[in-house]
């Protein structure tokens, strides 16, 4: 039922719900009789424009999309036993883009650089170098097209803080201050206790990159090309230190200032409760800042604030292996002594095709993709909270009137989107691990890790010597060498270039 009130919801505020947007990817009928099979999660987010916008793909070019949802800790894996044992049941995939790497390097994935170099009307160069780079390239191919961007950024009440005379957090500690005062208030006006922060906690979903938002700032200081997860002398994994312990006290306590049951909160789970008003802060991506616009779902239009995730005033040092205070020397970066450093969880999602279809459905599934991706249709999606989509083109930074059609005032537009694009244009912006085997790194050592630490069934101690150990094992197996290679590779991506 859930799904279908989103979907529809995705429908009416596009006021499309069967009518053509936007210019054809291809010739009316080129597709006719052609079927395409797109495996994604289950959403509702992601899967339902994807549903709402494949029977007007189907008008134009006769090509039908069957959309096939998994729930997001099984899709990894259907998607590489599909491929892996020469099933090819899938055509296409919408998939986080860190994941490439392990699809892309045995040859499941189509090359897209003759598709993108002939479509126009993708208008590719309008997409934001830093999505354009680190969401579609693999060994200097380009694999797949971004329909998303994502990254990290804290929400906080401002009619709250400007109330009891707080400013919005610049660094963690003060985060925590900030979650710590509100805990217990009545924040929405119902006479009941509510929250100071809600962040995602829940194991075999999107946790385990919310511990990653805390540590970076404490662990990559010199810019992006330094690197969060690993030495890159020797590809020893960076998480037994005090800056990770640090980042594991600060989860911790989040814990203990937010919701009961938080350890279970998918991010649907505590996004609802920000947008009930029952939470001071949340730590999510770009999702939130068009949900608390909408009027069937939030009861805090007008009092939200965005901002750039916290940093901090101490840094780990990797040459004398304790905490130091932030100097110009060694934080470059820093401002008025608050290390930075917005973490580009996730990517963004992106859409792939195999390498295995047939030709002609090949051509169908990248016309899809290209569709769902262009700013016809893009610069409407990343304004509905509904989409999970987030702003990734140029042109969506820029372009403040879709936003204040979509209900946001000019004020908030700015703050929404210039925390998004400063974020994205920092230089020490962290770069998601796209390594071969990233998610037996995150997805299942560090998500179990963080998940019994939270717990308390695992002391922060035995937490980061448990991960430690999990990482090096799965480095061993695969080869330290090949895998330190890759990481390095990985990192001459910037948001610059």
């Amino acid at each position: 039922m859930f799904k279908k009130t989103v979907l529809g919801l995705f429908c009416a505020a596009l006021g499309v719900a069967g009518t053509l947007i936007g210019a054809t990817p291809a010739s009316a009928k080129q597709f006719d009789g052609v079927t395409v099979n797109l495996m994604t999660f289950t959403g509702p987010v992601i899967s339902s424009p994807l549903q709402a916008r494949a029977p007007d793909f189907d008008k134009l070019t006769g090509a039908h999309v069957n959309i096939i949802t998994v729930p997001f800790a099984d899709l990894y894996t259907k998607i590489l036993t599909d491929f892996a044992t020469g099933t090819n049941s899938i055509d296409a995939i919408v998939f986080p883009p860190q994941w490439m790497v392990d699809f892309a390097n045995p040859g499941y994935l189509l090359p897209l650089d003759k598709f993108i170099a002939k479509d126009k009307k993708i208008d590719w160069n309008g997409i934001t170098p830093f999505i354009r780079d680190f969401s579609t390239r693999y060994a200097g191919k380009i694999y797949s097209v971004p329909l998303d961007g994502d990254m990290l950024t804290i929400y906080y009440r401002k009619d709250l803080l400007k109330r009891d005379g707080l400013k919005p957090p610049e660094t963690w500690d003060q985060y925590v201050s900030i979650a710590k005062h509100f805990q217990g208030k009545d924040l929405n006006g119902d006479g009941k206790p509510d929250y100071g922060s809600c962040v995602t906690m829940k194991r075999n979903a999107q946790a385990y990159w919310m511990i990653y938002a805390i540590a970076s700032p404490y662990l990559q200081y010199k810019g992006t090309r330094q690197g969060v997860f690993f030495n890159l002398k020797n590809m020893d994994p960076l998480v037994k230190n005090p800056g990770m312990r640090r980042a594991m006290e600060i989860y911790k306590d989040l814990v203990k200032y937010g919701p009961p049951g938080q350890l279970n909160f998918d991010i649907s789970d505590s996004r609802n409760m920000f947008l009930s008003g029952r939470c001071a802060l949340i730590l999510d991506w770009g999702d939130t800042g068009t949900l608390v616009i909408d009027p069937k779902q939030s009861h805090v239009i007008g009092k939200v604030g965005v901002a750039m995730t916290p940093g901090s005033t101490q840094v780990y040092d990797r040459s004398t292996r304790k905490m130091e205070k932030c100097t110009p020397k060694l934080c470059p970066y820093a401002v008025d002594g608050v290390n930075h450093a917005p973490y580009a969880a996730f990517g963004g999602w992106s859409g792939a095709v195999n390498a295995a279809s047939k030709p002609r459905v090949q051509e169908a599934a990248y016309a899809f993709l290209s569709y769902m991706s262009q700013p016809a249709q893009s610069n409407v999606d990343v304004t509905i909270g509904t989409t999970g989509m987030n702003p990734y083109r140029t042109v969506q930074y820029k372009d403040l009137d879709k936003w204040v059609k979509a209900g946001m005032t000019k004020a908030f537009a700015k703050s929404y989107l210039g925390a998004i694009k400063k974020s994205f244009e920092s230089p020490n912006v962290v770069l998601d691990l796209r390594i071969p085997y990233n998610q037996r790194y995150q997805e299942v050592v560090l998500d179990s890790v963080v998940a019994q630490m939270a717990a308390g069934q695992l002391s922060i101690d035995q937490a980061m010597n448990q991960l430690y150990k999990g990482w090096q094992q799965i480095t061993k197996q695969i080869g330290r060498k090949s895998q330190l290679a890759a990481y390095k590779k990985s990192l001459e991506i910037t948001s610059t270039q």
